[in-house]
């Protein structure tokens, strides 16, 4: 019982923190939910704190939609939003124009892009009717996918120890560590800096030139 309350607790932290405004950059809330997945060993532990993590996450885009109807436009000069790439945010804002609330449900499965999706719908004024089961809907596919994967992992753990076979435990624990790479990964290009924000001479390598009028 301990384990699905700390479990559903952390999950609902982590995957807050991961759907908020700016903390999806600084909580790995993926590897989180991985890790916590791992620790479930039934079915109704699973189903416990997956409800958790999936209202962590919905909560999270209520958040960030709330935030941007409140503000709107003068979202775009925070520096929270400078940090995960001004031309991200207008690209969210742009897409949630343009498909609603299929964007915030599609945007769930992407780092980074999670985060600013649910700003965007709020500052394109959304209705929430559209948004509210696009985000619960998003939230319960992500946790289906990392918790899922944390539990597939955990299960197969159990069968590696309880079979003492040291070549499939070394090749279980090199597939996570690959997974969670890969997601560092992603996330990493997800945040890399945007180029209309660098200085001139930092843009494509290359350095400008200052010529003197008149000469």
């Amino acid at each position: 019982m301990r384990v699905i309350v700390w479990g559903a607790v952390s999950g609902f932290v982590l995957a807050f923190a991961e759907s908020g405004l700016g903390l999806g950059v600084v909580v790995p809330g993926e590897t989180g939910i991985i890790m916590i997945g791992a620790t479930l060993r039934d079915p109704w532990s699973a189903a416990v704190v997956g409800c958790a993590v999936t209202l962590g996450a919905a909560a999270g885009d209520h958040l960030g939609y709330l935030i941007g109807r409140r503000y709107g436009g003068r979202i775009r000069s925070w520096r929270s939003v400078g940090r995960l790439g001004i031309a991200k945010y207008d690209r969210a804002v742009e897409l949630v124009r343009r498909r609603g609330g299929t964007a915030v449900l599609l945007s769930r499965l992407v780092p980074v892009v999670l985060t600013l999706t649910p700003v965007a719908a709020g500052v394109a004024h959304l209705p929430y009717r559209r948004f509210a089961p696009a985000s619960l809907a998003g939230s319960a596919a992500w946790t289906s996918v990392y918790l899922g994967a944390g539990s597939g992992a955990g299960a197969a753990w159990t069968a590696v120890a309880e079979s003492w076979n040291p070549l499939a435990g070394t090749a279980l624990v090199l597939v996570v560590v690959v997974l969670v790479l890969a997601i560092r990964r992603v996330r990493r290009g997800a945040t890399a800096p945007d180029p209309t924000r660098l200085p001139a001479k930092h843009r494509s390598g290359r350095t400008t030139t200052r010529v003197a009028s008149g000469r």
